[in-house]
């Protein structure tokens, strides 16, 4: 896997540091609201487990997958729920995690449909945002960090299920997806 990577952009120890600083500044802003913390499969699978862990407060945990991928590089423009989370979140403040922000139309989709359940209140925290990319404007209440528009992979992030296990993020060689 090592050698389909063209470059490593963030470190195991850049991610770590960034993960704990989100979590105390979550834990600082939701203390004493149990907040409900939904990761959106699959790619943020690893930021959450690591970022619940930071988190110092009582949270709620939840999962849920949302789709406007396939098997492609670039969004389809439909998004669809495709495994919908478990417990109700009327009246509670929900926490999105999620693993990029690219062009913002999964997320403004997913924020409006759990504000219409009902939720007190919805914050995206993302781990990593790609604004270049922005065709739907996305309010984020906690950021990862910055990347330039290039296909990454790693810590959670994949090309078609692959590369996810990295412990690192990396900008996946072109010659492995086509372009």
């Amino acid at each position: 896997m090592n050698q389909d990577i063209e470059r490593v952009l963030l470190s195991e120890e850049e991610i770590a540091a960034k993960v704990k600083e989100i979590g105390a500044k979550i834990s600082e802003d939701y203390a004493g609201r149990d907040p409900i913390i939904i990761s959106v499969l699959k790619g943020s699978f690893m930021f959450m487990a690591d970022l619940v862990r930071a988190i110092t407060i009582p949270c709620t945990v939840d999962f849920m997958s949302v789709s406007s991928y396939g098997s492609g590089t670039s969004s389809s423009g439909e998004v669809k729920i495709v495994k919908d989370f478990d417990n109700s979140i009327e009246n509670r403040h929900v926490i999105i995690v999620e693993d990029i922000l690219d062009s913002g139309r999964t997320l403004s989709y997913l924020m409006k449909t759990l504000k219409a359940r009902g939720a007190a209140s919805i914050a995206l925290c993302t781990f990593l945002d790609k604004p270049e990319r922005r065709v739907v404007p996305v309010e984020v209440a906690y950021s990862g960090f910055r990347v330039p528009d290039s296909f990454i992979v790693g810590y959670g992030l994949d090309y078609d299920q692959q590369y996810r296990n990295l412990p690192y993020v990396g900008v996946l060689k072109p010659s492995v997806y086509g372009e």
